[in-house]
Parts: structure tokens; sequence; C-alpha cells
């Protein structure tokens, strides 16, 4: 009996340290874009990799809000972390366009995919978020090549908790 409760005991700690090994990170805080001398100009002021040039993340364990600072204004996402759909708005060229993303955990990254309609055509992104090995957070950005080059444009940046 004793035995049986030492490995059950040696089981329990096993699938503790394993789940708690997998906890995805922590996004929260206060976020300044690190900027790169050498990169090309993102344009449109939103800052390198998506979340503008300054943010404050607050993260649940159901919810991630951004909230973005960037030289055109404000503005706030909120995305569902259990991978259903979230539905933020955003004001573009005095017109209110419907953002439908879905944010899902792969390992140590969260993927937020998002549609929107933009005159009429069908436009999808993608955002990846990571803390890399110094505690900063990654971002890379995938997008249509807005000036008509063909392929998707992919941008990345690196912010410092503030």
């Amino acid at each position: 009996m004793k035995r049986a409760m030492t490995a059950v005991a040696a089981a329990l700690v096993c699938i503790t340290a394993t789940l708690s090994a997998q906890a995805p990170p922590n996004f929260a805080g206060k976020w300044t874009l690190v900027v790169d001398p050498n990169a090309a100009p993102a344009g449109g002021g939103r800052g390198m990799g998506g979340i503008g040039q300054s943010a404050t993340i607050v993260q649940d364990a159901t919810t991630l809000t951004i909230t973005r600072t960037t030289p055109v204004g404000e503005f706030t996402s909120t995305y569902k972390l259990d991978g259903t759909e979230s539905k933020n708005t955003m004001n573009m060229g005095g017109n209110a366009v419907d953002l439908l993303s879905k944010a899902k955990w792969e390992g140590s990254k969260l993927t937020v995919a998002t549609t929107m309609n933009i005159g009429g055509n069908t436009v999808e992104t993608s955002m990846v978020m990571a803390l890399d090995p110094d505690g900063n957070l990654s971002v890379e950005t995938t997008r249509p090549d807005f000036q008509g080059g063909g392929g998707p444009v992919t941008t990345k940046a690196t912010y410092k908790k503030s």
C-alpha cells in the first residue's frame, strides 16, 4: 500500500510539473517598440510587427487585450484565447471595418489569425507573439502586399517591457 501511495504521489508530481511547463506565457504589461535602425519603415504609423509604437497588454486565462498607441491614435483589440472568434472594429479612412480574429496557442507562441473585408475584398493577416530568451516580446505579422508586389509581407518587431 505504501508503494502504491508513493507511486501515485510521484505520478502527481510529474503531471503537475508537465502542466506547469506547458502553461502559456503571460504577455501582460506595457511594451515599447525597439527601433531597428536597419529596418525599412513599416508605414501606416502602426509600428513594425503590428502592435504599434507602444502597447499595454492585459491578459487573463480567457482573453488578451492589446491597447496600441500609434502616431495616428489609440486602438484596443480583445482576443479570446480559446480559439473562438473575437470581433473588433477599427476605423480605416472614416469607415468602420470589422476584424474577425481567432487566437490559439501553439506551444509558447500565440497566433492570431484575422480576416476583414476592405472595399469588398477579403484580407487575411496573422500575428505571432512570443517572449524571447531575454523576456522581450517578439511579434511577427504577415499581411498581403498592398502595393501590389505579389506575395505576403512579413514584418518582425521586438518590444521591451517598460
